[in-house]
């Protein structure tokens, strides 16, 4: 879409039918097998600043750039609220789950309530406002391209705190995605307690079964079929089992 004055022209469409402020919800951190998932939600003002005509898509710019623009968006828009979800809940709920509550609870927080919500890529239920989802978003819309710069920046400096707490995997360098070193140095230290269980190469280094298996395991247990403490057939389920004492995100 062509920009419209500082804005791109959908939402300057919202915003002259009378459906503004707008705000924008995108997410960093979907894809890595380590580090968190952050959620972010941006409502600009309607008014077109030069200081933010370099908008885009996060990935597109470079950590200087969204560096830069970080501090702008948070100084000139109407609202703005980021969310973290750990690896231990995306482990608990899936990432799917994880990133529609995520966009929920971003737009909850926001400090002005808006009149649209523009998500990116996919409709988001449960959100207390009219809403559309924009595929390619944060190269469409600049409220979307603002919150993903919001939640890049926001993860890419919680990876490089994270690769001072754990030494010898380059969280500071890939930021938790799979990398050849990433996964040459997952092999080598195995899993630390960032790294995602539910995703199988994180479970299998780790020594752990198959997400589908373990849950029928749990089934079985709810079901009053099978004593977890007594039972050899479902072995996971055991005191002693690596699951119940070595997966640190299984809660």
């Amino acid at each position: 879409m062509r920009k419209a004055g500082g804005l791109r022209t959908l939402e300057a469409a919202l915003i002259r039918s009378g459906l503004g402020p707008v705000a924008g919800v995108d997410e960093a951190g979907r894809g890595p097998c380590a580090g968190p998932l952050v959620v972010a939600a941006c409502l600009l003002a309607p008014k077109a600043y030069d200081k933010l005509s370099g908008l885009d898509d996060s990935k597109k710019l470079t950590e200087a750039v969204r560096e830069e623009l970080y501090p702008v968006i948070i100084r000139l828009s109407l609202a703005w609220n980021v969310v973290v979800i750990p690896s231990w809940e995306i482990d608990s709920i899936g990432i799917h789950v994880a990133n529609i509550e995520g966009m929920r609870r971003a737009v909850a927080g926001l400090g002005q309530a808006p009149g649209y919500v523009l998500t990116d890529g996919f409709r988001v239920p449960g959100i207390p406002a009219p809403s559309l989802p924009v595929i390619g978003g944060d190269a469409a819309a600049a409220c979307i391209a603002a919150a993903s710069i919001l939640a890049k920046v926001t993860r890419d400096r919680m990876m490089v705190e994270l690769d001072e707490r754990f030494p010898g995997y380059g969280f500071a360098t890939h930021k938790g995605y799979n990398t050849p070193d990433h996964i040459a140095a997952l092999r080598r230290l195995g899993p630390s307690d960032e790294h995602r269980r539910s995703w199988r190469n994180v479970r299998e280094l780790a020594g752990l079964r198959p997400v589908a298996a373990v849950a029928d395991e749990a089934d079985a247990v709810l079901a009053g079929e099978v004593d977890p403490a007594m039972s050899d057939e479902f072995p996971d389920l055991r005191p002693d089992s690596r699951v119940a004492t070595g997966a640190t995100h299984a809660r």
